[in-house]
């Protein structure tokens, strides 16, 4: 059994959620460049060269690509064989805390969301998933999920009957009802299967997977592809002022339902696509 101390996972949140926050992935970057390569619509080639040059200068000033710093979400894969040495959620919630505050990073959430809303201050708690898996070591990867994306989720029970064409339709039309909400061009995670909180976080879960990456599943592959060949044939374009590139990629999780059910849920990404990973 390995130990690791509660005060490493502090300070791998912490400078995880700080280079999220400042900088775009290679993954993103390249995505983002090839888009600017193949849109044809000229507002749409100048809105990408603005995220492109937002980019370059958020990295080499050390600030925030965007004013939302997003919702903390951290997934951590913990390997059966690791002793966390303390609380791991209070590990986890300080790491948060350290970055948001050290790091100038806007504190977004706010607390009974319902009446009060009064803002936490240090952007705490994260919305945290954990998944016990094989091994010693910790994986941690943090999301900072920005408000006007994650406002465009959506959640159908489908009937089984709609089969493939309605789960490519549910998402197309979430696309086109959002339209430059989430700040396109984006990239689209579809949960498929489960229950309806197993959808919605397979749907979250989908867009750390490096941008363009195809599913290992052949069949959800396909589906990648003919979803993102609809989306972007609506027109949306980049930040919405029309063009071909709506979404840079489309990442497709599925699992098992219910002999009556078939729930889909959509997950949009704006083109601000932070998230980062270590292992520990």
């Amino acid at each position: 059994m390995r130990s690791i101390p509660a005060a490493d996972i502090t300070d791998a949140v912490s400078k995880l959620f700080v280079q999220a926050n400042y900088s775009l992935g290679a993954d993103v970057l390249a995505a983002l460049k090839k888009a600017r390569k193949e849109e044809k619509s000229p507002a749409g080639r100048d809105a990408l060269d603005v995220i492109l040059e937002n980019a370059r200068t958020a990295a080499k000033e050390n600030i925030p690509l965007c004013q939302d710093c997003g919702a903390a979400v951290v997934f951590l894969e913990i390997g059966q064989d690791v002793h966390i040495k303390g609380d791991l959620t209070k590990a986890v919630n300080d790491g948060v805390k350290q970055a948001y505050t050290g790091g100038y990073l806007r504190k977004s959430m706010v607390d009974h969301p319902f009446s009060t809303r009064q803002n936490t201050g240090d952007n705490t708690p994260a919305i945290i998933h954990t998944a016990v898996v094989p091994g010693d070591k910790v994986k941690i990867t943090v999301l900072p999920k920005g408000g006007g994306s994650e406002n465009m989720a959506k959640l159908a029970m489908l009937l089984p009957s709609a089969g493939r064409q309605g789960v490519i339709d549910f998402v197309v039309k979430a696309v086109e009802e959002a339209w430059s909400n989430p700040c396109p061009p984006l990239i689209i995670g579809v949960g498929i299967g489960g229950t309806a909180e197993k959808a919605m976080e397979l749907a979250k879960h989908a867009l750390i997977r490096k941008v363009g990456q195809s599913s290992p599943d052949k069949e959800n592959a396909a589906l990648e592809k003919d979803i993102l060949h609809n989306v972007n044939g609506l027109g949306i374009g980049p930040m919405g002022y029309g063009g071909r590139i709506t979404a840079l990629a489309v990442h497709v999780e599925s699992f098992p339902a219910h002999i009556t059910a078939l729930p889909v849920a959509v997950n949009l990404q704006c083109h601000s696509a932070r998230h980062r990973e270590a292992i520990i």
